[in-house]
């Protein structure tokens, strides 16, 4: 029997079969997804690789098998990694190794992560016999007698507890269990992300009308067991997740599991909280990285016995081993993180869009402002449209004003705060209502300038400006990672007119403590969430504390529900707007309606106020308006004209490496490639030429790109494999320049 393996390597020339023999002893126990440790080539070490096919026999003269170590993941997900492979550009084992049990990437097998264990002791020996033994003086040491006499009260007991309570040591105990008395049983623990956790049990809701015919619609499809798509246009607070539960309830019901997916981790502490208050804990396993990677190992393994019945996550849940699936949920699925920007470069609607179809499962999609490309295909019936325009709980949609700033700077305010918006936070701290303050910039200014020569500090890796960061006193590149001490002197002119430019979520922090020092504020952005559980522990503290202002970027736009947030102010809302990229108007929309959405929730009125120096740009006229339709008509319209996504897809191709020359070879060697394969093909099928990334640098490696505009399909897919296979064969010894393919990136830098 021959094992048809790949290995598991990152070089793009070994994304390709090898044929191992399966030695007899194997036989029984291999099958495909089996992991396995393979001689290779000269090396000396074996290398890990994934069986994924077997076969009877080989027409080459192959080695052994030397070990199996175990089966990791089914033959589905090996057939799901094999056709992201082929459509997102990558190699197998970068796909496989998404699917496999989190801590198990490391090729040393003792370095994997394990089921945690403790050691829990027990009496061996009869205690009548062991009272015996110490009348008739056979066991003499005090300390083993004082352990054993703990232990006939105690047995069970942890060691840990043993040496505390019962003052004796390891090596005690050890020498009682070589002689027979006691013994030590390894007991699996399991790590619990719930443990500190203590939420009051919630009841179904009555659905509205507008809800009770969204779930009937889903429910349908569930009963059919059938694949459909469905996409829930909702505005903020029409009670999406009330459906979302109520489905799940059904599943459950029927012995299936669902999969929930949300974009950020500062939502999955919510979104647990109302499933564990509706389903309790037992049954739901959460997956993102901020988790450690025991927790997330045994809610992998938890989700594998079955056990966990509600998966939510980030965009890698769906990846879980989910026994017997029956229903994916993606909650706001407009957000760009679902899209990968690490190889393998995937979506996650996509890859849920292709396990429903296989599982004969529906997929619900739900957002207040849909993708353009979603809604796009809702339009033309691909996709299901379900519409909630009004809030489940009668609560009325905040009134938004907007504030030109440039009649702000007229009128002599050079703020970040509008003399409105001033005058809207301090009513509300009187009140003691609470406000949100959204900008999406951390740091304290964007770049750092010399007024004398002009002189801009950038990060030495990258061609990037270094932002200042005033509470450490550092400069940093959000790029790489590179921070210096900051400079109070120009290191070009030697001299001291360094001024700060742009402004952060520190800056604005500062000021508003300046500003409000009566109030309690605190803020949420990448630079306060490092440690595990500190998203949870700002939200509620916000929530809890009667905290009077919050500050943050976008982890704080979507989702959440604060019952006593009456003003929500929005200080740039041009950041988004300023982005080199044909979605930058809707991002602008979706982040202001999104924040816009925190403001009276319940039965307090809200108010929302956009600062902008572009009052007249559409995007955000229609977000004043929550009016999505109507900014659908037009932004639909541009993109069709222009054939952007969904009228066509747009392929990313990205070369970078150490030395420019040989950059701009290979750049232009690919794209005369692929414009000699493409010549006799479709005339809707454009290769623009390659030009310098707009980010020319990024962590001393050079960057150029180009783009490649057509209706990606498997004609298209083919051609573009063999032009990289072909480059691979020419330039292989190149090892330090890079090739990527990003089906419609999410950033065009």
């Amino acid at each position: 029997m021959i094992a048809q393996i790949i290995i598991n390597s990152t070089v793009k020339n070994l994304n390709r079969i090898f044929d191992y023999n399966i030695p007899s002893e194997f036989e029984e126990k291999i099958q495909i997804g089996s992991c396995v440790l393979i001689p290779f080539g000269r090396s000396k070490n074996l290398e890990e690789g994934f069986v994924i096919g077997i076969k009877e026999k080989s027409e080459y003269v192959v080695k052994d098998i030397e070990k199996i170590e175990e089966n990791l993941i089914t033959n589905q997900k090996i057939e799901l990694a094999k056709w992201m492979s082929n459509q997102y550009f990558c190699n197998l084992s970068d796909c496989i190794k998404l699917m496999l049990p989190p801590g198990t990437t490391s090729k040393n097998i003792d370095n994997r992560m394990k089921e945690k264990s403790i050691n829990h002791i027990y009496l061996k020996k009869d205690i009548e016999e062991i009272d015996q033994e110490i009348e008739n003086k056979i066991l003499k040491s005090e300390k083993q007698i004082r352990t054993l006499n703990f232990l006939k009260n105690n047995d069970g007991v942890l060691l840990s507890e043993l040496e505390v309570f019962a003052d004796t040591t390891r090596a005690i105990v050890k020498t009682l269990e070589k002689n027979g008395y006691l013994e030590i049983i390894d007991k699996k623990v399991e790590r619990n992300p719930f443990v500190n956790k203590n939420i009051e049990k919630t009841e179904k809701l009555k659905l509205t009308k507008e809800q009770e015919i969204s779930y009937k619609s889903i429910e349908k499809t569930i009963d059919d067991n059938i694949y459909e798509e469905f996409l829930i246009h909702g505005i903020t607070g029409s009670g999406k997740t009330e459906i979302y539960l109520q489905l799940i309830e059904k599943i459950i019901l029927k012995g299936k599991s669902a999969i929930v997916l949300v974009p950020e981790i500062s939502l999955t502490p919510q979104m647990v909280d109302r499933f564990i208050a509706r389903f309790g804990e037992d049954i739901i396993s959460v997956l993102h990285s901020k988790l450690s990677v025991g927790e997330r190992y045994d809610g992998w393994q938890k989700i594998k016995r079955g056990e966990s019945k509600i998966i939510i996550g980030a965009r890698s849940a769906i990846f879980a081993p989910v026994q017997n699936l029956g229903l994916i949920i993606i909650d706001e699925e407009h957000d760009s993180s679902y899209k990968s920007e690490m190889s393998p470069r995937y979506n996650a609607k996509d890859v849920a869009r292709k396990i429903a179809i296989t599982s004969k499962i529906p997929v619900i999609l739900g957002s207040a402002t849909p993708d353009i490309n979603t809604y796009y295909k809702a339009e033309i019936g691909e996709i299901k449209l379900l519409e909630l325009p009004e809030r489940a709980n009668k609560s009325t949609i905040p009134t938004i004003e907007i504030v030109d700033l440039r009649q702000e700077l007229a009128n002599g305010n050079r703020s970040m705060i509008s003399s409105k918006l001033y005058h809207n936070i301090k009513e509300n701290i009187e009140n003691k209502k609470q406000t949100i303050l959204f900008l999406n910039r951390r740091g304290f200014s964007t770049f750092i300038m010399c007024r004398e020569c002009g002189y801009t500090l950038k990060c030495n890796n990258c061609n990037i400006n270094l932002t200042y960061h005033k509470n450490k006193e550092k400069l940093k590149c959000h790029y790489c990672g590179y921070e210096q001490n900051n400079v109070k002197i120009c290191p070009e002119c030697n001299s001291d007119k360094i001024r700060y430019f742009g402004t952060g979520t520190q800056r604005l922090e500062q000021e508003v403590l300046k500003l409000f020092p009566e109030a309690k504020t605190i803020r949420m952005d990448i630079d306060t969430v490092t440690k595990k559980n500190s998203h949870e522990e700002i939200l509620n503290k916000f929530k809890n504390d009667s905290i009077d202002i919050l500050i943050g970027t976008q982890m704080i736009v979507k989702g959440h529900h604060f019952p006593n947030v009456t003003l929500v102010g929005v200080i740039a809302a041009d950041t988004s707007l300023n982005i080199d990229d044909y979605r930058s108007n809707e991002r602008t929309f979706a982040l202001l309606v999104q924040v816009a959405g925190r403001a009276g929730r319940e039965k307090y009125p809200g108010k929302v106020i956009i600062q902008t120096y572009n009052p007249d740009n559409y995007s955000i006229i229609y977000a004043q308006k929550q009016d999505y339709n109507t900014f659908y008509e037009a932004e639909i319209s541009i993109r069709k004209q222009l054939k952007y996504p969904p009228f066509s897809d747009i392929i990313l191709f990205g070369i970078n490496g150490l030395d420019e020359k040989e950059i701009i070879d290979i750049s232009n060697y690919l794209y005369n490639l692929i414009n000699n394969r493409i010549k006799n093909s479709s005339d809707d099928i454009n290769v623009f030429k390659p030009l310098p990334s707009p980010i020319d640098k990024i962590k001393n490696r050079y960057r150029w790109r180009m783009i490649m505009k057509c209706n990606l399909d498997e004609d298209i897919i083919k051609i573009l494999h063999e032009c990289l296979n072909e480059y691979y064969k020419k330039y292989k010894k190149n090892i330090n320049t890079r090739v990527i393919i990003d089906i419609n990136p999410i950033s065009m830098l």
